[in-house]
């Protein structure tokens, strides 16, 4: 089993420790964190022990889960680095390009696994839906959620659009040709409603938009295609593809999905709109994620989110941070 140390016991690192217990390959060693009064609760309602210092608990470990606030992750990730263990750290990488690229130098002298805490990837509907994201020419992503304070001291680019971000980039897989950008300031000191329009070489366009102001929760993305469109709720865990098909094509029952077919007709003649919903396995996104990151040790296999791909998620940002703040 792999020994494992939790850094920052605040909400979501409280989450981590609750996921890290279901994974068979993790031995949760102990946390730390600055609080002395979150320390005490934490160690008293989750029974392990909370270490006095962050290189205590490094030194106990053999991979360490960075969970605390973003501008404390690079010192913990350069600690933990440094002394050879493993490092699974939570998105944002870190809270600036210049630390991102100082420590992938880190990273990469210490020859170990790190992984990014972007963990849409991990979300059982995009799972679903990636067969079917075949080279998609327009992406459409909303983001929204109401105002909780948590996460309102970054930028709500920072705090909600980069999981699009990565997502896109992972579909994508091509070089940025033009970025433009807006957004709105109300209740914090930075951006809390952003729209961005990525354009890619290879033609694709992603029109990307976040808010932490909004009265509902969203969470989807829209991948447009040549020959059909792919729509994934990360909220409520859904996926459905829309594909037109010739009238006399039949569509092929593989028992992973739930089928409709609707006849059309346009100028081109007679069409069915086959409906198809991908049967969703509901998953933890958090526990497989940690899973992924653990076996990436045990099987010496390049995790699933790279350092390089919280790295370029990050840059992404910034440069979408730049165009918002050279309008506000």
């Amino acid at each position: 089993m792999i020994k494992i140390g939790v850094i920052g016991a605040g909400h979501l690192g409280k989450i981590h420790i609750q996921c890290i217990k279901q994974v068979d390959q993790l031995d949760l060693v102990g946390f730390y964190d600055n609080d002395p009064h979150i320390a005490e609760q934490v160690s008293e309602e989750y029974g392990i022990k909370h270490f006095d210092s962050i290189e205590e608990l490094i030194e106990e470990c053999d991979a360490i889960d960075i969970v605390s606030p973003t501008v404390a992750h690079f010192d913990a990730a350069t600690k933990s680095l440094k002394r050879g263990k493993h490092v699974f750290i939570e998105k944002p990488i870190v809270a600036t390009p210049q630390e991102a690229n100082k420590l992938s130098s880190i990273a990469y002298e210490a020859n170990v696994k790190v992984q990014v805490g972007h963990v849409e990837r991990f979300n059982p509907a995009f799972i679903a839906a990636e067969p079917f994201i075949n080279k998609p020419k327009y992406i459409e992503a909303h983001r929204i959620s109401r105002y909780k304070k948590r996460g309102s001291d970054v930028p709500v680019v920072l705090d909600l659009m980069i999981h699009d971000i990565d997502i896109v980039l992972n579909v994508v897989k091509s070089n940025i040709k033009k970025i433009t950008a807006s957004g709105v300031t109300l209740v914090s000191s930075s951006p809390d409603l952003a729209n961005a329009r990525i354009e890619f070489t290879n033609g694709c366009v992603a029109n990307l938009t976040a808010s932490r102001i909004a009265s509902v929760d969203m969470r989807k993305m829209r991948f447009f295609q040549n020959d059909s469109f792919v729509t994934v709720d990360f909220l409520d865990k859904k996926t459905e593809i829309i594909k037109l098909v010739e009238s006399n094509e039949e569509p092929v029952d593989n028992g992973s999905s739930i089928m409709s077919v609707t006849k059309v007709n346009n100028k081109k003649g007679n069409f069915n709109l086959l409906i198809e919903t991908p049967i969703v396995i509901h998953t933890n996104a958090i526990v497989e994620e940690l899973k992924s990151f653990a076996d990436s040790i045990l099987n010496n296999d390049e995790p699933i989110v790279t350092i390089d791909d919280g790295n370029d998620a990050l840059i992404v940002a910034y440069k979408i941070l730049e165009k918002i703040e050279n309008k506000l």
